[in-house]
Parts: C-alpha cells; sequence; structure tokens
C-alpha cells in the first residue's frame, strides 16, 4: 500500500480500515476508488478474520465531498458514456454497503455530500460530529439525489427529507440524527482514541460497545424547531404549491427557504420530488438505486447538468441559466421521461437482491 494511493487499505486487530485519501479534493469518489472499495468490501464479507470496517477520510475537511463532479461535467459536455458507468458500479457499491453483513461503522465528520452520504449512510454504525455538515445538494447543479439518497431522505421523519432534497440545504450532527442519516455523536477530539479502541473489539457486540462508550448528546440542530411549517408546507402535490405555502405561511424562515428552492434547477426540482415520493412506495434500497440510475442516466443527458455544474463549479458565476427557466414550464411528461425504463441497460439491483420475508 503506497500512501498516495486514492484509497488506503489496513487491518488493525480484526477491523478492516478504509481511508479515502484525496484529502485536497475532500476525498471525492473517482471511479477507481469505487472500484476499490467494492473490492475491498467483498473480500471482507468472505473473510472470517474481518468482523467489522471502519471508513473514514483523510485530512480535516471532511470524509467525503461526493463524486468527482468535474470530471462528470467534461464527461457530460463530450457526449460521453464514463460517468453512468460510474454510476452503475457506485450505486452497486452503496447496495453492498446496505446490505453488508458485519458493522460498517462509518466517521462523517466534516464535509459529507452526495457521494459521500452514499459511502457512509447505509451502513450500520454512523458516527457524526460537530464538525459534520451532511447534504444532497444536487438540485443546485442541475442533477437529482442519487447513491440512495431518495431512500434515506423518503424514510425522514414528516417531510423533513422532502425539505433536504430540495433545497440542499446541509445540516449537521443533531439534525442528521434526528432526519435518521446518523446514529451516534462523538466530539471529533475522541475519534482518533475511538478508532484505536475499535481496533481491539473482536465482534459485532464489542463494536457497538465501544462507540456507545464514546457517544454522547449532540448539541441542539435547527430542525426540529421547524417540523411545523415543513411538515405543512413541503405536503403540497407539486413544487409551485410547496414554494406558495413557503411563501405565505407567515414564517420568515420559510419564505427565504422558497428564495433556494427558486434558485434551483425547475426540472430537477420536480423530478426531485417526484423522486423521494416514489422511494416512500419502494421496497427496498435496491430497488431505489435501480430507479435513481434511471433518473441519472437521463439527467446526463440534460442541459442543466452541466450547465449548473458551470455555474457552481467551473466558471463560479452562481448564475445558472436553466433550460427551461421555470417551474411552470416542465410537464408532467418532462418528469415521467426521467423514469422510463432502460431495458437491457437496467441496473437490476433489485431483481439481483429481491426482497424476502
Amino acid at each position: 500500500m503506497n500512501n498516495e494511493d486514492p484509497v488506503l487499505l489496513h487491518t488493525v486487530g480484526h477491523v478492516l480500515h478504509i481511508t479515502l485519501n484525496r484529502p485536497r479534493a475532500i476525498n471525492a469518489l473517482t471511479h477507481p476508488m469505487v472500484r476499490l472499495i467494492d473490492e475491498a468490501l467483498a473480500a471482507a464479507e468472505r473473510d472470517d478474520s474481518v468482523t467489522a470496517v471502519l471508513i473514514t477520510g483523510a485530512g480535516q475537511r471532511g470524509l467525503c465531498a461526493g463524486g468527482d463532479i468535474r470530471a462528470i461535467y467534461e464527461d457530460a459536455r463530450a457526449g460521453g458514456r464514463t460517468s453512468v458507468g460510474f454510476w452503475r458500479d457506485e450505486y452497486r457499491l452503496n447496495a453492498r454497503i446496505g446490505r453488508f453483513p458485519k458493522p460498517y461503522v462509518a466517521v462523517m465528520d466534516g464535509i459529507v455530500m452526495g457521494g459521500g452520504v452514499g459511502v457512509s449512510a447505509h451502513g450500520s454504525i454512523r458516527i457524526v460530529t460537530e464538525r459534520s455538515r451532511i447534504a444532497m445538494p444536487e438540485t443546485g447543479i442541475g442533477f437529482v439525489p442519487d447513491v440512495g439518497g431518495t431512500h434515506l431522505l423518503a424514510s425522514a421523519p414528516g417531510e423533513l427529507g422532502t425539505h433536504l432534497a430540495l433545497t440542499g440545504d446541509a445540516i449537521g450532527a443533531a439534525d442528521a440524527l434526528l432526519c435518521g442519516l446518523a446514529d451516534h455523536f462523538v466530539p471529533s477530539q475522541r475519534l482518533a482514541d475511538l478508532v484505536r479502541d475499535l481496533a481491539g473489539s473482536a465482534t459485532p457486540a464489542e463494536i457497538a460497545g465501544t462507540v456507545q462508550r464514546y457517544a454522547t448528546a449532540a448539541p441542539a440542530g435547527e430542525l426540529a424547531a421547524q417540523r411545523d411549517w415543513i411538515d405543512a408546507c413541503y405536503a403540497a402535490r407539486s413544487v409551485e404549491e410547496i414554494v406558495d405555502r413557503l411563501q405565505n405561511c407567515g414564517v420568515p424562515t420559510a419564505k427565504e427557504t422558497a428564495e433556494t428552492i427558486l434558485a434551483k434547477s425547475p426540472t430537477a426540482l420536480k423530478t426531485t420530488l417526484a423522486s423521494v415520493r416514489s422511494a416512500r412506495r419502494l421496497s427496498s434500497l435496491e430497488a431505489v438505486l435501480d430507479q435513481e440510475y434511471r433518473v441519472s442516466c437521463v439527467a446526463f443527458r440534460r442541459p442543466d447538468l452541466v450547465e449548473g455544474v458551470r455555474a457552481q463549479i467551473i466558471d463560479k458565476d452562481r448564475n445558472p441559466q436553466w433550460r427551461p427557466a421555470r417551474l411552470a414550464e416542465v410537464t408532467e411528461a418532462d418528469v415521467a421521461a426521467f423514469f422510463e425504463p432502460l431495458g437491457d441497460h437496467e441496473l437490476g439491483l433489485a431483481r439481483a437482491h429481491p426482497v424476502t420475508d
């Protein structure tokens, strides 16, 4: 193992420690990284000497800022298909994490966004700190929450998941715990000791007990106090009606939220709402990932993804020119096209791993 490798693997005691190792890019995921993690987990499943997996990010800025957006942007501009292959393997990895048979401990310290949520929040033991900033910000770049994100957000209490999906807002530790995106709060200064003690834990019960010894109450969050207006406004049938309710419910924060939403891609907003609501009806993470793959493949060919990344990441003018530009111009047929079956190109995770009683 070379310390310059993008993924570092080492086993200490009975724990396989996976370190995402691109700190200058906040450990953004590349296709080779996804493959390395998947191969490591497949091997760990078969290895009886490995009783748990721990995933962390190198550096001080975060576990993972998501996928390599610049690479996706260049691929989309060139009319390529590399990104579709990346998503295919990434979503398979997300599903593997979700059904991993041994404790999978994710340290969600610092920035955890997009693909970073995918390699952490499907795990069985998810740890946040006072530095955690967790988000699915895809609507701001003309994309739709993926990596199983709509599955996670659909399972959040009330309409909190819908709120986070449409706004792309980042949340801290307490709100991540409230929304079901994390399980335990551990102060960041105690992480090194936690990692050390996990290495000496030989059984799932010992792993859980070690985490419990370090866990404590998280500092207060924001969403619990906002549940009334969030649940009332986001229960509306359409994005237009959600925005109308936010603007007219009499809560200043809600009105500001409406402006946040209206700055996002209209097509991405309507497709995101449909995705989250459909995910509530689907039977498994695998079925949701199959749906997200269909949506991602269509979004990759639409102009808003390239334009959104250009405005936010490349030119940074923060002035995307969405097509179409208004919510009213996005029809039901436009949204339905994102969910059309892909025939022989389906991801097929739900078929490979059907839900059983």
